[in-house]
């Protein structure tokens, strides 16, 4: 299913712009798309602070989730892939922040 990439308001929430993003395709093993798939459209849930994202907004994972389809126990089980993929991005956006004049 093609999905058109992410507009420029998603990107600058996360510190990006077009021309950070790499054009070359990147697979997802099929054990992880239910969290790729829940992080992804968790986008524009992010709490933000002075210094930028703290992190995912955990009370609407839920209803998110709901909207993709992701049953309440498959949450729990998606749960801590999705913290991994929130630490990452975390990481990035401070590495970011550091390196911006």
């Amino acid at each position: 299913m093609y999905e058109s990439g992410p507009s420029a308001e998603q990107l600058g929430v996360l510190g990006l712009t077009a021309a950070d993003l790499d054009d070359e395709d990147v697979e997802v093993w099929p054990c992880n798309w239910p969290a790729f798939l829940l992080f992804s459209r968790m986008s524009t849930q992010w709490r933000a602070g002075t210094g930028g994202a703290i992190g995912l907004d955990y009370s609407s994972i839920r209803d998110v989730a709901g909207f993709l389809g992701i049953k309440k126990k498959k949450i729990a089980e998606i749960f801590p892939d999705l913290q991994v993929l929130e630490g990452e991005a975390l990481r990035v956006m401070a590495e970011e922040r550091e390196n911006s004049p």
